[in-house]
């Protein structure tokens, strides 16, 4: 089995401070591969480099088969790779249901986005029951669902989702991270980037750490579970 995502010696930069430095990582298809690190570490940096919000200095990147050099972002969106950006970001003066219409703005098949929308209600419930509600009136918790909910809209092949553990109650992180499993095991590749180790071991298939910008190791989950490498990544030593 071929990797849907192969990332190649990519080097990208700000200005003159280097962030990622030669990174390699391949996304196996209907797998969760997650990406961990410290704040710091370069895991925004690399979902940057991927979409090329921040194009790479050097190195390639394919998805599906297609080299995403020179493609604008919306382009690589269109291939198949959804994004749940960190803290969420719901457009918070628009109802449940408009922030949901706004991950399937490249499908013009009313059809085809009901279908979406229906699926989405049947993993979030709670979200059918808010559906004419204003989002920003919604819990951190339920925002996350609507965040969640629209990267699903898009029909993705690969879904990237950055830190979803963040500003949430451990009951909300629990619920989300049990969402992501389910969604990796109803076909959806899924690119998890987090800093909580342990409940993202706990769904992931595949890992790899990084630490100022390099993989300092990578392997199985349960690999990475006793691996060292990933202790000093995070304590230092």
């Amino acid at each position: 089995m071929n990797p849907i995502l192969t990332v190649r010696g990519i080097h990208t930069a700000y200005d003159t401070v280097d962030v990622l430095t030669g990174v390699d990582i391949d996304v196996m298809p209907g797998q969760i591969t997650c990406i961990l690190g410290v704040n710091g570490a370069g895991k925004s940096t690399l979902i940057r480099s991927i979409l090329r919000l921040t194009p790479p200095r050097t190195g390639t990147v394919t998805f599906n088969g297609n080299k995403l050099d020179g493609l604008k972002t919306h382009e690589i969106a269109r291939l198949g790779i959804g994004c749940i950006p960190e803290g969420r970001r719901i457009f918070a003066r628009m109802t449940v249901e408009d922030n949901l219409q706004v991950g399937a703005y490249n499908e013009r098949s009313s059809a085809k986005i009901r279908s979406r929308l229906e699926r989405v209600f049947q993993i979030f419930p709670r979200l059918k029951e808010r559906e004419k509600q204003i989002a920003g009136t919604l819990s951190g918790g339920e925002q996350a669902m609507v965040s969640i909910g629209r990267g699903l809209m898009t029909d993705p092949r690969m879904l990237i989702i950055d830190e979803p553990s963040l500003g949430l109650s451990p009951l909300f992180v629990q619920e989300n991270f049990n969402v992501i499993r389910d969604i990796a095991k109803a076909g959806v590749t899924v690119l998890l980037v987090e800093q909580n180790v342990n409940q993202t071991l706990a769904i992931a298939d595949y890992g790899y750490v990084l630490l100022q910008g390099h993989v300092i190791v990578k392997g199985s989950a349960e690999y990475l579970r006793s691996s060292p490498e990933v202790h000093r990544a995070y304590f230092g030593g």
